[in-house]
């Protein structure tokens, strides 16, 4: 029987808890920074993880993947040299 979903939030809630406020503690540093890395692709990625775990539900670590990940080629082997 699968465990009750009260269950896993109880165990799993402390280091959730502490992801987030690490990934909005980093935020925080680049905002602080001088200059700005708004135009930074990978501040877009940040953002569209943060709306994806805010908005859907089931397979989140799937679909936050396919935020990083680059599109498929089929010729990466002769463009990386395997």
């Amino acid at each position: 029987m699968p465990p009750d979903a009260s269950e896993v939030l109880d165990q799993q809630w402390l280091t959730v808890r502490a992801r987030l406020i690490e990934v909005a503690a980093a935020l925080d540093r680049i905002d602080r920074a001088e200059g700005s890395a708004a135009d930074d692709p990978r501040i877009r990625q940040i953002g569209e993880s943060l709306t994806l775990l805010a908005h859907e539900r089931g397979n989140r670590a799937e679909q936050l993947q396919m935020v990083f990940s680059l599109p498929y080629e089929p010729d990466w082997r002769e463009r990386c040299g395997v």
